[in-house]
């Protein structure tokens, strides 16, 4: 495998990760296929609050991005993982995974309570996300719904995303 980076999106970097997202989720059958819009709505709306790109030595190779949310509860500081796309052609060599672990810990640094997604259960567990029942969300089967908690208690009341995810 060659060597991956991981970095913040740049200027003139979003054909690429629109390509790549649109790539990696055509084939998913839980897609509504409108996930590289989402990051470009989310990236007009302001709310893109953490985009990272992961390159080989040529080219980006797969994309994560993190966006506010709110809970009803008011709780502050928390976030929204998503999406994350890998090039189909390299999924499986822990890309996807570099970019959650780095994305974690970069929203540490920035001061997030917390992370919620709506994704595999069979996936998003080794990076420390579960399901806690006293947070919801309306959009999913609540089993999909996880959350990991980086600082101070956990919330309870309804997610909601941000407005960029309709």
């Amino acid at each position: 495998m060659t060597a991956i980076t991981i970095r913040p999106e740049a200027p003139g970097d979003e054909g690429t990760i629109h390509a790549i997202t649109e790539q990696a989720f055509r084939p998913m059958p839980f897609s509504d296929g409108d996930e590289q819009d989402l990051i470009d709505r989310l990236r007009a709306d302001g709310d893109l609050t953490l985009s990272l790109v992961a390159e080989d030595a040529t080219q980006i190779v797969g994309h994560i991005a993190f966006s506010p949310v709110t809970i009803t509860d008011g709780a502050a500081g928390w976030y929204g993982l998503g999406p994350v796309a890998v090039r189909p052609e390299l999924q499986g060599q822990d890309i996807g995974g570099r970019l959650i672990r780095r994305g974690i810990a970069d929203m540490r640094e920035l001061g997030a309570s917390g992370i919620v997604l709506l994704g595999s259960t069979d996936y998003y567990p080794r990076f420390g996300f579960k399901h806690e029942p006293q947070l919801t969300y309306s959009g999913g089967p609540a089993e999909y719904f996880q959350c990991l908690l980086l600082t101070g208690d956990l919330p309870k009341g309804e997610v909601q995303f941000s407005p960029a995810f309709g």
